[in-house]
């Protein structure tokens, strides 16, 4: 029997007592998911063993054998039944060796499993460093003592990264975390519990400065989520999948791909990432695509707060990386010029007026190395019928990440 969800919406923010084939539970109703089948509770308590539990907890349908409304938070007086379900009845004895965890029953055993994988990891493993350095991070989930600073200090930064989680993020879908990195510090805001008044207590005013430099990847989805709910007109964006793009073209002489690369992929290519790193982005990428409602548990796992912080910092050395890649053609450049300056032995310069606009033999050149980049590229990729160079997946291996020959 499916849910009632427009009766059960009814109740949100209401004290609910759920009766499990597992068990029974009382808390305030805090979120319904329909295409998930799921209820997310918090302030839960274990009425079977009194004991309470912190933050916001999911529990299937397939579990709930009914759903009561109670008068009072504390009371266990029933008022009304939002929903029962005999078949649930049926199979409760089958049923009662069902382990209740942190996401409701049995069908979490799989990202339990995950979790437990996750935390076994070293998860302050900074990319790019040999030394193990551990990378801090703030979770900000209410508007009292951390909120203000955080925003404050966003405020006076030059550049910072900006990472969007949740499930489908554009104008209807829901945003969770917004995480927010500076070269100093990573700021996880928990949009899921501060809600719209985080955009409009500052986050709003950072995104939309024009001064800040916000780094992201493939902006579309985050910044049509952005505007359409809160009204956020995202400003000086550098794209990270753009730039990839971009620098892909000047690599192969002008071809472009057939296809944009993920994050993960682009911080493989650009950065050396550790083998550690990749299994966390896998383990995520596989929990994500099991449970889409992963990133509402309250409270979120340490390993996966590690995870959020962890993309965003690599997103702002993404940029640094790429932003080296697009200067080398022009160092190298520049480089000519001084070494024409400096060894004059054909006296090359004496010869030409001090305000020629004759294009120099050191920027010729670059038409000649386009060229040879162009031809390498022809032999390297295969082209598809619409002229693009076919680009393979990245793989998540455990070996050392090796850069494209031609970026």
């Amino acid at each position: 029997m499916a849910f009632d969800f427009q009766r059960l919406q009814a109740a949100l923010g209401m004290s609910v007592k759920l009766t499990l084939t597992c068990g029974v539970f009382q808390g305030v109703l805090h979120h319904i998911n329909p295409s998930c089948d799921l209820l997310l509770l918090h302030t839960v308590k274990n009425l079977e063993t009194g004991r309470s539990s912190p933050g916001v907890k999911a529990f299937f349908s397939r579990e709930i054998v009914n759903v009561e409304l109670l008068d009072e938070p504390d009371s266990q007086k029933r008022t009304a039944v939002l929903y029962e379900c005999t078949s649930a009845v049926e199979n409760k004895g089958a049923d009662a060796g069902t382990v209740h965890g942190s996401l409701g029953c049995s069908p979490c055993a799989s990202l339990e499993k995950e979790l437990r994988a996750l935390n076994s990891l070293n998860m302050n493993s900074f990319p790019g460093k040999e030394e193990e350095e551990k990378v801090e991070y703030t979770v900000i989930d209410c508007f009292q003592e951390k909120f203000g600073p955080a925003v404050l200090h966003l405020k006076q930064q030059d550049v910072i990264s900006v990472v969007g989680e949740g499930v489908n993020l554009c104008p209807h879908g829901k945003l969770s975390w917004l995480q927010i990195a500076t070269k100093s510090h990573v700021f996880l805001f928990d949009i899921f519990l501060l809600g719209p008044q985080a955009f409009r207590n500052g986050l709003q005013a950072v995104l939309e400065d024009k001064n800040i430099l916000k780094v992201m990847h493939d902006c579309r989805w985050i910044s049509d989520c952005l505007f359409h709910q809160y009204s956020v007109l995202l400003d000086n964006v550098f794209d990270t999948q753009v730039a990839d793009v971009l620098q892909f073209s000047v690599a192969t002489g002008g071809f472009f791909p057939h296809r944009t690369c993920t994050l993960q992929e682009c911080l493989m290519q650009h950065l050396r990432i550790p083998s550690k790193w990749k299994t966390l982005m896998k383990c995520k990428q596989q929990m994500a695509l099991e449970n889409p409602d992963t990133w509402f548990l309250r409270p979120l796992p340490a390993s996966l707060l590690q995870v959020l912080a962890l993309k965003a910092m690599c997103l702002l050395l993404l940029h640094s990386s790429l932003m080296d890649n697009f200067m080398a053609d022009l160092t190298a450049v520049v480089h000519a010029y001084l070494n024409t300056s400096q060894n004059r032995s054909e006296d090359h310069l004496g010869s030409m007026e001090p305000n020629c606009t004759e294009l120099p033999k050191e920027l010729r050149q670059l038409a000649d190395i386009q060229k040879l980049r162009r031809e390498k590229a022809v032999k390297e990729y295969r082209i598809n019928e619409d002229g693009l160079l076919i680009r393979p997946v990245v793989e998540l291996n455990d070996r050392n990440p090796q850069k494209d020959e031609t970026l």
